[in-house]
Parts: structure tokens; C-alpha cells; sequence
């Protein structure tokens, strides 16, 4: 007798970021999902991020906001370096408070401590790892998932969370992401002892680069070089020994200060990638969202670190996707039991949760 393939209500592909805040900002609201992610355990590289106050925003409603803030200390200032010099050229103050109420806060991220206390918070056996799509194809409603282990999979909703070579994004028909032109290496440094940075940001531009230094904590350093590669520039980008000392010398060159450089030598791990982008008319154009399938994050709206804006975004697409579909599942003011409907209601949701999610 030939095995009945699995049906999920809601199926979020990727465990990134953006994937596991769907996913915990749907459980947060009673609404059960399965998470599919192609590596074998949760991946917590990437070093680090800017979390600006509208991360922070999205991280309180999902529940896990105090947490980070006590792992990572509230940035104090922007200091913009001199490349003549090497002397602070200007210094901004973080802490301003805005003139409509609230508060500004800034901290830098570890990635992995983010992933970890998303992940912490979702139910067990919400993540099924290992579990790499190779197709999707249409049956009627179902969505009808082909996995790399030869497995098959149905969803009533799936939401495409897997990052810039999102296969739910080239199902829906977007765009691919275009080449800015320009590479990012990026490290972390981690001193067991303590760094010694006051909690400020360090800026440092000149001769068509554009790098900066982010104290995480205490005891770790998150740092980043953007440029534009010539030809002479391949046997660089892989990453490693090569790629630091690359760094180094141009940061050398600008009179960078000897602990910014030092910070940057006590790197183990640096890699470098290209920077891509989808220009901001290209998800209005398209369809983003198509009979129960739409895609968040960078999926979505991938773009260059410029304005330290793509984790940001990611959280809270995901916060107001939950929110969308949970509406839809539950009722305007339905609680759940943790579980969705067996009926869902997609045509609803999606219309609504696509334009919740378009990139400002």
C-alpha cells in the first residue's frame, strides 16, 4: 500500500532569521508551522548585524526583545573617522531621543545568539532539518513540495524564507537579485579577556571603500569592508588569509587606528561575498505572493548593507505576516490551540499579508 505523502497547514521554508520569526510570531498567536531547512543543524554563522529600533520593535512582539538587549549593550555614538588623518572626524550621538517619543536604540547583533533564542522559543519538531527542496509543484490548493532526500511534502500555505537564492522566490517568478558591482568581507574578532571598545561605532571611508567596527559585547568585535573588486581582486574574495591581509592594507593605508587594525589581525573567520540587490519597483511589479505562497526577508527584498536595514526588514516582515495569517487562521480576535484551521482560508490571507510585507 503506497505511503499517504504529509500535509502541512503552513510550511515555512529556511531558518534563518526571517524564518524562524514567522514561524515563532505564528506560534506566538496559537498557529502551528513546520519549518524546512536544507542544513543538518541550525545555522548560526554570519557574525553580526545593526539592529536598529525597528528590529527591536519586532523582537519585543515576538517575545525575545529583553533577552538580546541583555546579551548586547546599547551603542552610544557614531564615530566617523578621518581618512587624512586618522582622528575622529565627526561623532554622533545614539542616544538622542526622537523628537515624536520613543527612543533610539542601536546595538549590534550576534547572529547566532539571535538564531538560538528564536529557535529556543518555538515548540520541538518545529524545525525539520535536512530538508533541502528540490521542486515545488501545484495540486488543486496544495503546494506540492519535492525534497532532495526523495521525500515528498504538501502545504495548504507556503512561505518562502530562504534568503537571496530563494527557490520559492524563482517559483513565484521574481526577478533574480542584481549584482551591485561591489563585495563585502566581513569577521568577527572575539577577545576572552575584553576588547576594551568603548560601546561606539567606528566608520571608516576613502578610496572607494567603505568599512566599519561593531563592538557585539564586551568581549566581541563584528567589523565589515565594502568595495568595488577589479580583476586583480579574484584570488582574494575566497575568503581567509589572503582576503584579512587585503583588509588590512587599505585600512593601513587611511590611518586607521592600531586597535581597529588589531581587532581586525585576531579575526579567525573572514569571508567575503558579492552584494546583491532587487531595485525596490522590481516585488511591486511582480507577483509576490500567488494561491497561498508568498516569500519574506531577503527572499523577498534582498539589498546592499548600506543602510543597515536587511535584518531589520526581515523581522519585521515576519511579524507582520504572522500577524496577517493568523488573523486569517483564527478570526479577527480568535486565540488558537495551536494549530490552523483544516480549511484555510488563502485566497484572504495573501493578498493582505503581501502588502504588509512590501519593502519601504
Amino acid at each position: 500500500m503506497q505511503q499517504q505523502e504529509a500535509i502541512e497547514d503552513i510550511v515555512v521554508v529556511g531558518a534563518g532569521l526571517a524564518g524562524l520569526a514567522t514561524a515563532l510570531g505564528l506560534h506566538r498567536r496559537g498557529v502551528r508551522s513546520l519549518v524546512l531547512e536544507s542544513s543538518p543543524a541550525l545555522r548560526t554563522s554570519g557574525f553580526a548585524f545593526t539592529a536598529w529600533q525597528n528590529a527591536f520593535r519586532a523582537l519585543d512582539a515576538l517575545g525575545v526583545g529583553d533577552k538580546i538587549r541583555k546579551q548586547h549593550p546599547q551603542a552610544q555614538a557614531l564615530r566617523v573617522m578621518s581618512s587624512s588623518t586618522g582622528e575622529v572626524a565627526q561623532e554622533l550621538d545614539l542616544t538622542v531621543q526622537p523628537k515624536r517619543g520613543g527612543c533610539n536604540e542601536i546595538r549590534c547583533v550576534r547572529r547566532d545568539l539571535l538564531v538560538q533564542a528564536l529557535e529556543e522559543e518555538l515548540p520541538r519538531g518545529t524545525i525539520r532539518y535536512s530538508s533541502r527542496i528540490v521542486s515545488i509543484e501545484e495540486d488543486g490548493n496544495l503546494k506540492v513540495l519535492q525534497l532532495a532526500d526523495g521525500s515528498e511534502l504538501r502545504a495548504k500555505v507556503l512561505i518562502g524564507c530562504d534568503g537571496i537564492n530563494s527557490v520559492v522566490a524563482k517559483w513565484l517568478g521574481l526577478a533574480e537579485p542584481t549584482h551591485s558591482g561591489r563585495m563585502a568581507a566581513r569577521g568577527l574578532a572575539r577577545f576572552p579577556d575584553g576588547h576594551g571598545f568603548e560601546p561606539k561605532f567606528l566608520q571608516f571611508n576613502g578610496r572607494g571603500f567603505r568599512s566599519g567596527m561593531r563592538p557585539c559585547n564586551d568581549t566581541d568585535i563584528y567589523w565589515f569592508f565594502s568595495w568595488t573588486p577589479t580583476e586583480n581582486d579574484k584570488a582574494i574574495v575566497e575568503g581567509g588569509t589572503k582576503l584579512k591581509r587585503f583588509v588590512l592594507a587599505n585600512l593601513a593605508a587611511l590611518k586607521v587606528p592600531a586597535k581597529a587594525l588589531a581587532a581586525i589581525e585576531a579575526s579567525d573567520d573572514v569571508f567575503a561575498v558579492p552584494l546583491r540587490f532587487r531595485p525596490p519597483l522590481s516585488p511591486v511589479a511582480a507577483s509576490i505572493s500567488k494561491g497561498g505562497v508568498c516569500v519574506a526577508g531577503d527572499a523577498l527584498h534582498p539589498m546592499t548593507p548600506d543602510l543597515g536595514q536587511g535584518a531589520c526588514a526581515a523581522l519585521e516582515d515576519s511579524v507582520v505576516l504572522a500577524r496577517c495569517l493568523g488573523k486569517a487562521v483564527l478570526g479577527e480576535g480568535g486565540t488558537g490551540g495551536g494549530g490552523a484551521s483544516s480549511s484555510l482560508p488563502l485566497p484572504t490571507w495573501s493578498a493582505s499579508c503581501s502588502r504588509a510585507t512590501m519593502p519601504s
